[in-house]
């Protein structure tokens, strides 16, 4: 017997409510009523409406290049293969499309880790991506360069991603018709262009001086900016702030601060093998990270990150605040225990969601 019904395991309608009760959310409602009074005559008209409504949403995706897409849910199945149920699979474009970004660059929480999923994207994943993946992928760095550039926040992050993201680019243009390359040429080549402004504009930035008549940095007893600097992850921050003032730069160089930091990204067995002394025989921890970090990969740690439910088979975020106050997953999950069932997705986890 062919299966006729919508799939069970499917999450559903989006549903809001109004004041005569719960009503299905549809895009485009109101024309799509202007469409059923133009058409009565029709007989299909159910059919009509809804090979409507689909060629609306595609002209006016590919119309619209500075807009994002039609999405408002902060969630999407992954699906890997195809079933008796549901067909096709779900792709790495069609989930950066789904899952608003565009919103969770202005999550300060969510920032690095969106950066970084960009970085990994244009390093081994951009050629992969649809044109209209391709387009939201820009959109969303162009809303980074901006934020950075009005709040001067982690200029050097952005940096490290348009340097591989032009490094990139220039291979994909020079060997234009060895790879599947989507788009005309001349789009990339002007894409690539637009990167290499971006970073002008980075190199050019000027971080101005904070002139506020309250408590600064330097004014904290020294115990308190040894405890801040010990909160760092990355060693260029702890070099940054060491070159602020001379107080800082001394606590930078401690060295149980570097050793520190060492054990938090490497293992033991890894300092074994990489093992730099000093002049005076004490291990330079210091130099140590420097080096390490070149052969391992460092520990990543972020704010926030998408989760994803083993039990639905859904990638989404979840709002803090919501799952606090309302007990709100964050997606339309069925299990009795849902927080047992979310799993953090790492970038590089992320892109391993959609190998196939």
């Amino acid at each position: 017997m062919p299966f006729l019904g919508q799939d069970w395991r499917s999450p559903g309608w989006s549903w809001i409510k109004t004041d005569d009760g719960w009503k299905r959310f549809e895009f485009f409602h109101h024309d799509l009523e202007e469409l059923n009074d133009e058409n009565k005559e029709n007989l299909f008209v159910g059919d009509v409406c809804e090979v409507a409504a689909k060629k609306r949403k595609k002209d006016l995706l590919n119309n619209n290049t500075k807009s994002q897409f039609f999405f408002k849910e902060k969630w999407i199945y992954v699906q890997k293969e195809s079933t008796r149920e549901r067909h096709g699979y779900c792709t790495l474009g069609e989930a950066f499309n789904r899952l608003d970004f565009s919103s969770a660059i202005q999550d300060i929480r969510r920032f690095n880790y969106v950066v970084k999923l960009l970085q990994l994207i244009a390093k081994s994943q951009l050629t992969s991506l649809s044109g209209a993946a391709q387009k939201n992928y820009f959109n969303v760095l162009e809303k980074i360069v901006r934020k950075v550039l009005e709040d001067q926040y982690n200029p050097r992050l952005i940096k490290e991603l348009l340097e591989d993201l032009s490094s990139t680019l220039c291979i994909l243009i020079r060997e234009v018709g060895k790879c599947v390359l989507v788009g005309n040429i001349n789009i990339w080549v002007c894409r690539l262009e637009t990167i290499l402004n971006w970073q002008e504009q980075l190199n050019n930035l000027q971080i101005p001086k904070q002139i506020t008549g309250g408590v600064t940095l330097s004014d904290l007893p020294l115990h308190m900016q040894n405890n801040i600097l010990y909160k760092f992850s990355d060693g260029w921050d702890i070099i940054n702030l060491g070159q602020t003032t001379p107080t800082l730069h001394m606590l930078s160089e401690d060295r149980q601060l570097w050793k520190k930091l060492c054990q938090f990204h490497f293992a033991e067995k890894q300092f074994c093998r990489h093992l730099i002394l000093s002049e005076k025989g004490h291990v330079d921890w210091k130099l140590m990270y420097f080096t390490l970090q070149k052969y391992y990969p460092k520990k990543e740690q972020y704010g926030d990150t998408l989760q994803f439910c083993r039990h639905c088979s859904i990638l989404f975020w979840k709002d803090c605040h919501l799952a606090f106050l309302f007990k709100d997953s964050g997606h339309p999950c069925t299990a009795n225990d849902p927080d047992s069932c979310f799993t953090p997705v790492s970038p590089q986890h992320f892109i391993d969601l959609f190998k196939f």
